[in-house]
């Protein structure tokens, strides 16, 4: 399952991860660029807590109510000239004490009014320790051990990680901008567990921006990303494998891995919403929406309650000039809600590949999974589904699975999984996997 959670940028990230811990007596190297359009920059020699003019500035902060409180520390005199010209901008009548500061700090409240921006440093390095007021960040490790009997490493036990990092700006309240950064080692026979596979490197797992329009729509548009991520497809089920956790909807969600997406989602209320979605090569010479680039386009209709729901899922699909491909999935939930009673969750899509002939170009998949969500403190699961699509009149490759999720605690969650994959068609034994996943959340 792709990360996406979508989520700043990788410089941003790692302002995130330094500590951030500027006291007053410092001044921040970004501040003083901002007056390299200035001539001269003034010397910063320290105002120390025993200074007349620290102790004026106290005064002033507190009767005039323009500040909170300044800290006992040294101040430098730009900071003090940041301070007065805050306390002081609607002053109607100076005291003599106000006048003496100003002539003292004439200079450097010179520079703090030509500076269009009015820095007010006190502020400024009194929130230094804090990275945004509107950013969360989120970070996940993942440690897997696991078997698989295939023959390219038969029966040998190997070992993966993945690690993830997702950002959450809001500017409005009601908008998003979302980044996940990845890296890991999740190659090997442990892909079922889907964990980052770029030999421990970093890279941009995702960037989005997600805004309303009006009261009941909402859009989306980003890059590495689906363009399906408003969908609302009706599937309860929650397994950790990488060929399974899609319900059956192998196409229509449009899982192209195309670089540029949008989407636009409508809520009616009451459950039902209609989405459209869109992904091309806008990032590459092809371009968006020509003959030469792949482009995707498609729709949901969905309804979902507590008990039930059901989605229709259409995609379309053109990889070059001469082929347009096609894809319907119906999926649908039932929850009965009752305690030792699993969900059921199911979903069939067809296709039609028009790249082939004949029986080759009609395709289908399908998926039925079983979850019990209070299994003994975790979440149980069992499935079986198509291991992608398969031609009409043509033997499907099956695989099963069986998963149990156990939170150890607030942070840290055990899954072991196992499974099977009928390799029958290809005339091969089937695969077995035996693994286990420890997730950490932070």
């Amino acid at each position: 399952m792709k990360l996406f959670q979508s989520l700043l940028v990788a410089p941003a990230a790692i302002g995130l991860l330094s500590s951030i811990s500027a006291s007053a007596t410092e001044l921040n190297i970004n501040d003083a660029s901002r007056y390299s359009q200035v001539a001269s920059i003034p010397t910063f020699d320290q105002i120390y807590p025993n200074d007349w003019a620290h102790k004026a500035l106290k005064e002033i902060a507190t009767s005039r109510g323009c500040l909170g409180s300044i800290p006992e520390a040294n101040l430098t005199r730009l900071e003090a000239a940041s301070i007065l010209n805050k306390c002081l901008t609607n002053a109607a009548k100076l005291t003599e004490q106000e006048t003496k500061l100003i002539t003292e700090f004439n200079s450097e409240l010179a520079l703090v009014r030509a500076n269009s921006d009015s820095i007010d440093f006190y502020e400024s390095e009194f929130e230094a320790g804090t990275f945004s007021a509107t950013t969360s960040a989120s970070f996940s490790a993942d440690m897997a051990v696991g078997s698989v009997d295939q023959a390219a490493n038969q029966d040998s036990v190997q070992t993966a990680y993945g690690f993830s990092m997702g950002l959450t700006t809001s500017f409005t309240g009601e908008d998003s901008l979302d980044v996940a950064i990845s890296g890991g080692n999740g190659h090997g026979a442990l892909t079922e567990f889907d964990l980052t596979a770029t030999e421990s490197d970093f890279q941009m797992d995702g960037i989005s921006y997600t805004f309303p329009l009006g009261e009941k729509a909402t859009a989306i548009f980003g890059f590495d990303v689906d363009g399906s991520s408003l969908y609302n497809t009706a599937c309860l089920y929650s397994g950790p494998s990488d060929s399974l956790d899609n319900c059956g909807n192998w196409m229509s969600a449009m899982a192209t891995d195309s670089s540029t997406a949008l989407g636009v989602t409508y809520d009616f209320g009451n459950g039902l919403t209609a989405s459209f979605g869109y992904e091309g090569d806008g990032s590459t010479g092809a371009g968006l929406a020509t003959e030469e680039g792949l482009d995707a386009y498609g729709g949901q209709l969905s309804y979902l309650s507590d008990k039930y729901g059901i989605s229709l899922t259409y995609a379309k699909i053109e990889p070059n000039t001469t082929s347009a491909d096609s894809y319907t999935s119906i999926n649908g939930y039932f929850d009965p809600g009752l305690e030792g009673v699993p969900s059921i969750s199911a979903g069939y899509e067809m296709g039609d590949d028009e790249s082939e002939t004949g029986d080759a170009s009609e395709l289908s998949a399908y998926f039925i999974g079983l979850q019990w969500d209070e299994f003994m403190s975790g979440t149980l699961g069992v499935a079986l589904g198509t291991q992608g699509h398969y031609a009409e009149n043509a033997d499907e490759e099956l695989m099963y699975e069986a998963y149990y999720s156990y939170a150890f605690n607030d942070g840290m969650t055990i899954t072991p999984l196992i499974y099977i994959k009928d390799k029958s068609a290809a005339n091969v034994d089937d695969e077995t996997g035996l693994l286990v996943k420890t997730s950490f959340s932070f």
